[in-house]
């Protein structure tokens, strides 16, 4: 996975959102809180690696936060301690259902919108109590599909709900040969935004300019310019850091940058934290700045099986797992979880969208049912009856079919 501190930080800008008081904002803040810190947590596992990186803490969170609730015993500690859920269900569940309300309210400046889907073998016994609070409190619909016969099918379906919640620009999320035969459950959360900024760059202000990758290493880029005469801006910074809000029309939405001022992320990457973030804002005040920012597009997936056993989440991903809150029985384990997402920042604004699916299959070993097959080749007898009372009408023998 691919990282970039610009990328890398966009997404807290929008994750975190205000709601109606329903529910007290203290309560709903548990759930803003844990979202953050799982953001902040995961950034700290892939900064070693080179590149890009850009993901939906939210996607995840919201992904795991539905299959959280099918997990028992350890499973559910471990799932717990790594994205930080509120204990307290009724708080978790409201915080995740308004927040969700919130995100996809109507009449906005801006397009955003989240939805999330459960995707389960036709035939395999779940627990309606579990598909009823998801659909409840998560807005997850239950889709049967058939992972035994229609593998690929199954694929395909999904891959196009996703596209479609984020404007086709994840395709593609679940590769071919990831779901299998014993598939029996796929949860999936998608995420799409899209908005302008409330003071545009124009475009005849983009230049080709250096880009310091480090200080040996020095591209060109088209770098976007909007002039401190123009409009004010929240601005701070300190001894190393310049920190930048650019608000998204509506006000509701910003992108926050943090710049260091020396080429080195990895001073500013050792001290990021939700708490320090929130200390940076605290700086922010409104002057007149001169702003440039390269325009970046990129794409980035990751999948996340291996990176969530490090940070602690184990005994999901083996045969130990309890999912029995969803099954009755400890029967599923989580396979694989998959992330995509991918943004687009230029001088209108900024799209960007991301989708996360966990594929949980079944411990048990399923051989698929072999076809019937039905071939009236030698001597039957045939009844026609009246199927509400089983009266029989006409009733006879085939010897030979050509006479």
């Amino acid at each position: 996975m691919k990282k970039s501190l610009f990328a890398g930080l966009f997404l807290l800008a929008f994750g975190i959102v205000f709601l109606p008081p329903v529910i007290s904002a203290q309560e709903i803040d548990t759930v803003v809180k844990a979202n953050n810190q799982f953001a902040f947590d995961l950034y700290a596992k892939y900064r070693s690696k080179d590149g890009n990186v850009f993901y939906s803490p939210y996607s995840i969170s919201s992904a795991l936060a539905m299959t959280y609730e099918g997990a028992r015993g350890k499973t559910a500690e471990e799932i717990q301690a790594v994205f930080h859920f509120p204990q307290d269900a009724s708080i978790r569940r409201d915080s995740f259902l308004k927040i969700n309300q919130q995100i996809n309210k109507k009449d906005k400046k801006y397009a955003l919108s989240t939805a999330n889907a459960l995707w389960a073998q036709k035939d395999y016994k779940f627990l309606n109590d579990y598909f009823s609070l998801v659909d409840q409190y998560y807005s997850g619909k239950v889709t049967n599909l058939d992972f035994v016969r229609e593998t690929e099918n199954s694929r395909i379906t999904i891959n196009s709900w996703v596209a479609e919640r984020t404007n086709d620009k994840i395709k593609d999320l679940i590769p071919s040969r990831l779901i299998t035969p014993d598939t029996a459950l796929v949860l999936t959360n998608a995420i799409y935004f899209k908005g302008f900024w409330l003071k545009r760059f124009n475009k005849d202000n983009t230049r080709e300019e250096e880009f310091r990758i480090s200080s040996d290493n020095k591209i060109k880029t088209q770098m976007m310019h909007l002039s401190g005469k123009e409009a004010k801006f929240n601005y701070a910074e300190t001894k190393d850091l310049q920190i930048l809000e650019l608000p998204y029309e509506g006000n509701d939405l910003s992108m926050i940058i943090l710049l260091p001022k020396e080429e080195d992320l990895k001073v500013l990457e050792g001290s990021l934290s939700s708490e320090k973030l929130s200390e940076w804002k605290g700086f922010l005040g409104m002057e007149q700045v001169n702003i440039y920012v390269p325009k970046f597009k990129f794409e980035t997936k990751c999948f996340m099986a291996q990176d969530l056993k490090e940070m602690g989440v184990l005994t999901a991903f083996g045969g130990g797992a309890d999912f029995s809150g969803m099954t009755g029985t400890r029967d599923l384990f989580i396979s694989e979880v998959i992330h995509q997402a991918f943004v687009d920042v230029n001088e209108e604004g900024t799209e960007a969208a991301a989708a996360t699916a966990v594929i949980m299959r079944t411990s048990m070993v399923r051989e698929p049912e072999p076809v019937k097959v039905f071939k009236a080749d030698h001597p039957f007898i045939f009844i026609i009856q009246d199927r509400e009372t089983g009266n029989i009408l006409f009733m006879g023998r085939v010897s030979d079919p050509s006479k």
